[in-house]
């Protein structure tokens, strides 16, 4: 058994996480890259600046390593970066977001995983090792991955992990429906068996 080595792990997961986000990307028109899917405004292209946000500030501030590029986020609404403007193409936010894995690889590739920063937004629980942060951060990227599998389904249908593996067993646009016919019946009956319980107002319609 060959012994890996730890910070190679860790990255190699984080970079799997990001790759994924980008993928979510892939064939959608300007309109549905930017399209919120949720009543907080969720959308493919804010997660991916959001997240872009993220490691800047994580890699960069919290290691004393800021990076120039987070000068250019206008100070203010906090959802601001949750959001493209029509101003900002695609290409510029994929590109900004590939700059920041670059700018945190350095940061992975320069300190060991036992080096101490501080998240200056986390208050006084704000110390942290890069160990601390390399998993932080692939958590929050796999967290928003899985918003972005959840959005693109509902614009388009696509599913999957990986473009390379999407961990979805084969099926097809009728066997997907009569799954999902199937589920709804059972969350139904399950309501009407526990006393207490009513059906949503979607289920009785």
């Amino acid at each position: 058994m060959t012994i890996s080595d730890p910070k190679a792990d860790l990255l190699d997961y984080l970079q799997g996480a990001r790759g994924a986000m980008l993928w979510k990307l892939d064939g959608l028109t300007e309109y549905d890259a930017r399209r919120p899917l949720t009543p907080t405004g969720t959308n493919l292209l804010g997660l991916v600046k959001h997240l872009a946000r993220g490691e800047f500030g994580y890699f960069g501030e919290t290691f004393g390593r800021p990076s120039d590029a987070v000068a250019r986020w206008p100070e203010g609404e906090q959802a601001w970066e949750t959001w493209a403007l029509p101003t900002e193409s695609r290409e510029s936010i994929i590109g900004l977001y590939r700059q920041a894995w670059a700018h945190a690889d350095a940061t992975i590739e320069a300190l060991p995983l036992d080096a101490v920063g501080r998240v200056p937004w986390w208050g006084d629980g704000g110390e942290v090792t890069l160990h601390q942060i390399l998993v932080h951060m692939t958590a929050e990227t796999q967290r928003h991955a899985g918003h972005a599998d959840i959005v693109r389904e509902l614009i388009d249908g696509a599913v999957g992990l990986l473009s390379t593996s999407t961990n979805m067993p084969p099926s097809d646009a009728a066997t997907w429906a009569a799954h999902r016919d199937m589920v709804e019946r059972n969350a139904q009956e399950a309501a009407r068996q526990r006393p207490g319980s009513t059906l949503s107002p979607a289920a009785t319609a």
